[in-house]
């Protein structure tokens, strides 16, 4: 039986799938796998594990060998090349005044191709910028414009919580984010407190928005009167990570109680 194998790119990108052949691999391995675009070199995330091929409604690519000493010069010449090449399509955006703000270049493993990532408010005419750079580079090149949220998972970054950013430390494909998720959350509605680097809201709202609804399930919906030891009162707010509520009872005064300590209501005949 076959085994597959889970090979990563990029430190933050996205996981494929490869057939591992008769290699025996463990994570942090190197290796140099074929695909779409030829050969690439990669890291072992998941070892490999048998599976079955009717699975998949493809056939898998395989692991071409490991990272030789070769491979290894090859992998920092290709580094040296994006960073001059960097620069030089730095200059060239600055002398033809284009509108587009350059962030990222990766090379293809063989150094045949490079592809320069960049972001803008609109479509951009880079067709004069390419030529400059087919004259002065020699290898095929590709420009592609990313929103500001791939380019955040590109550059990576510190988010509030004092941690990597989301995107750049496991997210491998973006979900819709809505203000919503932040109303269920009990967050503050201010923009910049619920946004993330990109300008745009918190990937985290989304992941953790199912553990929220999850767990409000079993408080009483705001507004709804309930019991509690120092009377009756209507439910103002939940703290769904601590279990507890806020309750303005009917003399006016508001209280925090733990939600094992009240007694919802029975609605009115």
């Amino acid at each position: 039986m076959k085994k597959l194998v889970k090979v990563r790119f990029k430190p933050t990108g996205k996981v494929y799938d490869f057939d591992s052949g008769a290699f025996v691999l463990k994570c942090g391995d190197r290796v140099i796998v074929e695909t779409d675009q030829g050969l690439g070199l990669g890291t072992v995330v998941v070892p490999p594990k048998s599976f079955d091929e009717q699975q998949y409604d493809r056939l898998l690519k395989k692991v071409f060998r490991l990272v030789n000493e070769k491979d290894l010069c090859q992998w920092k010449r290709n580094c040296d090349v994006e960073k001059s090449a960097e620069t030089y399509c730095l200059k060239c955006i600055k002398k033809l005044k284009l509108r587009m703000h350059l962030f990222s270049v990766e090379s293809s493993f063989d150094g045949s191709k490079l592809t320069f990532f960049f972001t803008s408010e609109g479509r951009v005419d880079f067709r004069k910028l390419v030529k400059m750079l087919i004259k002065e580079l020699g290898v095929r090149i590709e420009m592609r414009q990313v929103g500001i949220r791939h380019k955040a998972k590109i550059c990576s970054g510190m988010g509030r919580c004092g941690r990597i950013v989301c995107c750049a430390a496991f997210i491998e494909k973006f979900e819709p984010v809505s203000i919503r998720m932040a109303k269920n959350q009990n967050l503050s509605l201010n923009p910049t407190k619920i946004s993330g680097l990109c300008g745009r809201l918190m990937c985290c709202l989304t992941f953790e928005n199912e553990t929220y609804k999850k767990l409000k399930k079993r408080f009483p919906k705001t507004n709804k009167m309930v019991m509690t030891k120092k009377g009756r009162g209507k439910v103002l707010r939940h703290n769904v990570i601590s279990n507890r509520l806020t309750i303005r009872l009917d003399d006016g005064q508001e209280v925090e109680t733990g939600l094992d300590e009240i007694i919802q209501e029975q609605k009115r005949k």
